[in-house]
């Protein structure tokens, strides 16, 4: 029979696929990526532009990529047809492009599915079709505009000569929202203000909400938001903010003074709607949230649920649902939970910028047992598909009824404000529990008079913006439109990765080079920064994969017009900027300083965080004196400028090996005492004298170290005079 090639990217995908395809079928992975843009031409971007053409010229991603192409290319004589099945995205597409031209494919079929069963694979290769070359045309424009970016821009910080690796399109724009942050944090000056309250025998508390004059309208109970970046933190209740102690205490004391009456009583049922199923970046806001898994492990996990058949397609931002899938949830609800069964199917709106050919992450079988896949995943894996799980099936029940109620109460010329809920009916929140606890007030009446217990205050100071979790800079990045759902988790990593922002209580905060970079491209590329800037690009390839834009013209127009004329003037920015005394001012503040001081300035050095060393900083000189950096010494105990010079020094051919009257133990060769540096300490072996025969396999072990008893070697033992 003749055979059949499909070509999927992930190798977690050709068991699953093999079973469900049968033996007229070969199935082969192309592991992700096979080729890249080459380090040939100017800069090393491998493309070149002329007018508005731009020629790329592409090479094997690796060794491994170019043993994948060799065997594809052997594969291909045992059949008579080619389909190629990359996932469904744009990077799909494009690897899917780079197979056809890498194996000389003319018309390859190209096949799409969002979950790997047996009618989604099945439907899909019965419907092929050709590349899309738009899509296409916005992959190959964003490999170049990451690269024209990152291979023109980052020699701007290696400049700095502080360890800044990189610059990047989606990184840089990510890393300045971090970094502005944490400059409000450090501007940040505390305010005190005081909340009042008043207690009534009836059994609740009242907070202060001004006087009867600057009432204000509370006929609409505040609105709940789903955010899956939070967790069900619910904020203590606050009185309107006083700002002295004097007031608050004049407002006790006219509480104390005067009867209390209800002026309004006011208690409704509102219905909250079911969030929306996941897409990528509310899976990794919600799996942070909750389960507390980095971005980067939420998607490792999502991938290896989908390779195994159990969910959807994992990068989306689409929240559509296919009709057959709800109609499955609804038999599900009918079955085993019929109160919670809307009469109709529940529809939620994706973003307008959304592929609506694609499906949100669901499970692919909402009746497979728990209990099954509990043993075949690991507990991590388990727990991701069931937040999958709940969501899904969240998404279809009926709205949660809450009673809210509101009472304000009356005192002299003052208004206070209880606010109270109970959920009267789950819902969709017996699946995802995201509602606030119930706060339940008494039934009372409008005009009833209350009996005072007790007033007071309570003195809290304004606490500055919190630095962003993982979660919720993946949700700010989304708002921000700063990168797509393919790019939020590996540029966290990257920033992790090139220690401009490091992980501290599960917060993002930058560390002292992040700061420094940030600082430095806010004056050298300013624009690259702005998230308006960043989105307006990506705008830009949604566009040409919408075939609104040809993707040459947008990248050499763009070139010209912008990024050329700013690297321009970036230059003359590194130039003033050798980092001497002006721009490290801005610095000055920032980072910690420590006791010890510059040895030719004499001013207090600065605490530089590093990965690399064992203290996790080392002392830097921010005054001015670029060369001087110190390095702690575990064995002295003090700081110490590096050691090169110092190792230079002791094995300089000035300070000839000293022969001694001990043989070596192997050509009988007079042994010499040899000095070196280790670990900041002075050593001395010995080892054979002549130089030409220490390089040959029998004198590897033929050194003796100086111990205690005298030398020793651990092959020969002690050494005898």
């Amino acid at each position: 029979m003749a055979k059949r090639l499909l070509v999927v990217e992930s190798p977690g995908k050709v068991k699953k696929l093999s079973q469900i395809l049968g033996s007229e079928w070969i199935v082969r992975a192309s592991c992700g990526h096979i080729r890249e843009l080459s380090n040939e031409g100017d800069d090393s971007l491998g493309f070149t532009m002329e007018g508005s053409s731009v020629q790329c010229r592409y090479v094997p991603r690796d060794q491994k990529a170019q043993e994948t192409i060799q065997q594809l290319k052997a594969t291909l004589k045992q059949v008579n047809e080619v389909v190629l099945a990359t996932d469904p995205d744009r990077e799909g597409e494009t690897i899917a492009w780079h197979l056809k031209e890498a194996l000389g494919l003319r018309e390859p079929k190209r096949v799409v599915y969002t979950e790997i069963t047996e009618s989604a694979v099945r439907n899909a290769i019965a419907n092929p079709r050709k590349l899309d070359a738009n899509l296409v045309g916005a992959g190959l424009c964003r490999d170049c505009l990451d690269k024209l970016v990152g291979y023109k821009g980052s020699p701007l910080v290696w400049a700095l000569n502080n360890g800044a690796k990189s610059v990047g399109r989606v990184q840089s724009a990510t890393l300045h929202l971090i970094c502005q942050r944490e400059r409000e944090i450090q501007s940040f000056v505390p305010q005190d203000y005081w909340s009042v309250w008043v207690d009534y025998v009836e059994g609740f508390r009242a907070f202060y909400q001004g006087p009867v004059n600057g009432r204000q309208t509370t006929s609409e109970a505040e609105t709940e938001v789903n955010d899956d970046a939070a967790g069900n933190n619910q904020a203590a209740p606050e009185s309107t903010r006083v700002l002295s102690q004097a007031e608050a205490t004049r407002l006790v004391e006219e509480a104390r003074r005067y009867p209390h009456q209800i002026v309004q009583f006011e208690g409704k049922v509102v219905n909250r709607q079911p969030p929306p199923p996941f897409i990528t970046s509310t899976l990794q806001q919600a799996a942070g949230s909750r389960l507390k898994f980095a971005p980067e492990k939420t998607m490792q996990l999502a991938q290896k649920l989908y390779e195994a058949g159990l969910i959807t397609y994992m990068r989306t931002d689409s929240v559509m649902l296919s009709p057959e899938f709800c109609a499955s949830v609804r038999q599900w609800l009918e079955q085993n939970d019929p109160q919670n069964l809307p009469q109709q199917t529940t529809k939620h709106r994706s973003r307008k910028t959304a592929q609506e050919a694609h499906e949100a992450i669901r499970p692919t079988d909402v009746f497979r047992p728990s209990s099954q896949l509990r043993i075949e995943l690991l507990p991590d894996e388990f727990s991701l598909y069931v937040l999958i799980w709940k969501r899904a099936v969240a998404s279809q029940c009926g709205a949660a009824q809450l009673r809210k109620t509101v009472i304000i109460t009356q005192s002299g010329t003052l208004l206070w404000q209880a606010r109270g809920q109970v959920v009267e009916f789950l819902g969709y929140a017996r699946y995802w529990p995201n509602l606030s606890k119930d706060t339940i007030l008494p039934n009372l009446q409008q005009g009833q008079m209350l009996t005072f217990e007790n007033a007071g205050d309570e003195q809290k100071q304004t606490q500055p913006p919190p630095r962003y979790s993982e979660p919720k800079l993946v949700q700010l990045m989304e708002r921000k439109g700063i990168g797509r759902p393919s790019t939020y988790s590996p540029t966290i990593a990257t920033l992790k990765k090139r220690d401009y922002v490091q992980l501290i209580k599960d917060n993002l905060q930058p560390t002292a080079l992040g700061l420094e970079v940030d600082a430095f491209l806010q004056k050298a590329l300013p624009d690259l920064l702005e998230t308006e800037f960043t989105a307006k690009m990506e705008d830009a390839l949604d566009a040409i994969a919408q075939g609104k834009q040809p993707w040459q013209q947008y990248l050499t127009t763009w070139n010209q017009n912008y990024f050329a004329p700013a690297l321009t003037k970036a230059k003359t920015v590194v130039v003033s900027s050798a980092l001497p005394p002006k721009a490290n001012t801005v610095f000055e503040q920032k980072l910690p300083t420590s006791r010890t001081r510059c040895p030719q300035c004499h001013n207090y050095l600065a605490k530089i965080k590093s990965s690399k060393v064992k203290k996790k900083y080392f002392l830097k000189c921010v005054s001015g004196c670029a060369d001087t950096v110190l390095f702690w010494n575990e064995y002295t105990k003090i700081w110490e400028p590096p050691r090169t010079q110092t190792a230079k020094a002791v094995n300089s051919p000035k300070s000839a090996p000293k022969l001694t009257k001990y043989p070596c133990p192997v050509c009988k060769q007079p042994l010499e005492e040899y000095s070196y540096i280790k670990e900041g300490q002075s050593k001395t072996l010995l080892r054979c004298s002549a130089s030409q025969s220490r390089n040959d396999q029998k004198h590897k072990d033929a050194a003796y170290f100086s111990t205690a008893k005298g030398w020793w070697s651990p092959k020969f033992g002690e050494l005898n005079g």
